[in-house]
């Protein structure tokens, strides 16, 4: 039915884009230019990207266009330097509060000559003024070496934007002599403010911006080449500073509004951080007045509203999301079937994934999910996430799963859910987004229908036979000659049922072995609560009532019909009578019927395995 040939694109991918459709014709801001390198950047430019705790990163646009760091560095470079001095001293030189003001602004305690905060200018260029080295080279090294780390590839300095800079920064070599004058700076400031120039000017992209802010996620582990970037102990002094300081005089209606630590430079660039879930980086040139991105700042705060992601949103910790996964070829439905199918769905059940997930869900938690179903994409094509034991599920949640949905029904593919009933929510939301269109695509099952439903599929079942199974066809009867299986069908009688006809009831003495030559019937019983509980499903060439007619005991579970149903019937007693003259018949059956039990007993062995 299906190809199975090439995996999907990943809705958050997908939904990246459509951001950066939806906001390239926002033309508001202008480029900075009181930098002369930094005015010839192209209006245009326009990159998007995202990096998860886990390793994975989303882009779109132009991602991967270099621009230059500038004030982004300097929360990175202050962490630098708290590990050199610690917290103490860096304190004692840099304070920690907002101050509303613009980021060049001169904010200075007019007694000790203390910057506010490592955020604006004076900060900053305090903050390179304590980064440990014998000279300007090995601080150097050592920076680029930090921001490399934080990054995962080696980054280099813009040597252009460092000269523009550094012959145009009369401000900050005003700031730098400022903070000689009180000793924040305690030798002369030539080389610290060559330094700050230097760091403002380390080339990067959207992309590293995204990967060094999913490394501040991470407690300061790059998340993709494990290196540490800085120790942990420091992490959550970087990410103070740059909640209350970091968008400067709109770092207050950020945290409002976006809810995320976040770093803003005059290239167009901005990093947000999710502590524990990921890095947002976004890159657009033109500026507010402000000067910070205009298209940055609405995409942060779109994805920030879409996915839930404020700080204060808070989320319950868990286990890990997937409890477990495995393919439909080590755990198949309660769908009993033939031989021919046995065979057809032992070669091609693998195509099935099963993945039961756990705990609270929300967009990091919904994104590991998705990640892993769109990595399995190229080799499978019916997936079914069990939702049995979720506790919460948001918004976010319900978005990622529709687009995923839907991503997987072009593609020739189907997303199928499980145990629902206790979050409607999924359910209202996807079949809303795709009233109009297919609304079957929306499938909510318990589990083991599901299978069974995907492994229809797998076998391309329409239709019940429409021919009666032969008495020789039944594994029953396996090994018999023809004359033993004559001697069989003079013993048996038909009976047709109808749907929703019930052959067996529960409790009932066992008095016949019952062989269903063509229909389908189900065996239940009811729970505790009342409720049906299916046990096996039947198809033609499947025996039904041997446990109780073997054990001479009462019925121990309901049969009844799901597809009208032809039965041939074996009574006890006339087995019995048979058998003194047919010993070999006798045998025969118990052997094959030894052989049903055995396999029956390995898949359920198979079956616990998987999911111990």
């Amino acid at each position: 039915m299906f190809s199975g040939k090439g995996a999907i694109s990943s809705p958050i991918s997908d939904y990246l884009h459509e951001l950066l459709e939806q906001f390239s014709g926002l033309d508001a801001g202008e480029i900075a230019d009181y930098i002369p390198e930094l005015a010839k950047a192209d209006h245009n430019l326009f990159g998007i990207c995202i990096a998860t705790t886990e390793g994975h990163v989303y882009e779109a646009g132009d991602s991967r266009h270099e621009f230059t760091i500038q004030s982004i560095s300097k929360p990175f470079v202050y962490g630098l330097a708290l590990e050199d001095n610690g917290r103490t001293d860096m304190l004692a030189k840099i304070g920690v509060e907002p101050t509303g003001d613009a980021f060049n602004s001169i904010s200075l305690d007019p007694v000790s000559g203390q910057p506010a905060n490592p955020m604006i200018n004076a900060g900053a260029i305090a903050s390179a003024g304590q980064v440990m080295g014998h000279d300007f080279d090995k601080k150097m090294n050592r920076l680029m070496d930090m921001m490399s780390a934080y990054a995962g590839r080696p980054l280099t300095v813009d040597e252009a934007v460092y000269q523009s800079e550094s012959e145009t920064g009369y401000r900050n070599r005003a700031i730098g002599y400022m903070l000689r004058n009180f000793n924040i700076l305690e030798e002369d400031p030539t080389e610290t403010l060559e330094l700050y120039f230097k760091q403002c000017s380390v080339s990067v992209c959207c992309r590293d911006l995204a990967i060094m802010g999913a490394t501040l996620a991470n407690a300061g582990t790059n998340p993709l080449t494990k290196e540490r970037a800085i120790r942990g102990e420091y992490v959550e002094n970087v990410l103070s500073v740059m909640g209350s300081c970091g968008m400067y005089d709109y770092a207050g209606e950020w945290i409002y509004k976006v809810g995320m630590p976040a770093k803003s430079g005059v290239a167009g660039g901005i990093v947000a951080v999710l502590p524990g879930r990921l890095g947002i980086g976004v890159f657009s040139p033109p500026l507010d007045q402000r000067g910070n991105s205009v298209r940055g700042i609405e995409v942060c705060n779109r994805i920030s509203m879409d996915f839930n992601l404020h700080m204060f949103n808070v989320v319950h910790p868990g286990k890990s999301v997937i409890r477990c996964s495995y393919d439909g070829s080590h755990i198949t439905s309660k769908h009993m079937r033939d031989a021919f199918e046995r065979s057809r769905l032992q070669k091609e059940a693998h195509r099935i994934r099963v993945y039961e997930i756990q705990g609270d869900l929300n967009f990091s938690s919904t994104e590991v999910i998705v990640n892993e179903i769109v990595s399995s994409s190229q080799d499978a094509d019916y997936f079914i996430v069990d939702c049995k034991r979720v506790l919460t599920l948001d918004q976010s949640t319900c978005r990622l799963f529709c687009q995923l949905l839907l991503k997987l029904a072009d593609m020739d593919k189907q997303l199928v859910f499980t145990n629902c009933d206790a979050h409607p929510a999924l359910g209202k939301y996807i079949r809303r987004k795709i009233r109009g269109g297919d609304e079957s695509l929306w499938r909510s099952y318990d589990d083991d229908y599901a299978l069974e439903y995907c492994e229809d599929r797998i076998l391309e079942k329409r239709d019940v036979k429409s021919s009666p199974t032969l008495l020789e066809k039944f594994e029953l009867f396996a090994g018999l000659s023809t004359d033993e299986i004559d001697v069989i069908s003079s013993k048996l009688t038909k009976q047709l049922y109808r749907q929703g006809e019930t052959i067996i009831h529960q409790g009932e003495p066992a008095s016949q072995l019952y062989l269903l030559a063509q229909g389908q019937v189900s065996i239940k019983i009811t729970l505790p609560d009342g409720k049906p509980r299916r046990l096996a499903t039947l198809s033609q060439g499947l025996a039904f009532g041997e446990m109780a007619w073997i054990e001479r005991s009462e019925r121990s579970a309901d049969v009844t019909v799901d597809v009208d149903a032809l039965c041939y019937k074996l009574d006890i007693d006339d087995f019995d009578a048979m058998m003194a003259d047919y010993s070999t018949i006798k045998v025969k059956v118990l052997g094959n019927l030894l052989r049903l039990f055995s396999r029956n007993l390995r898949k359920a062995n198979t079956e616990i395995g998987v999911l111990c």
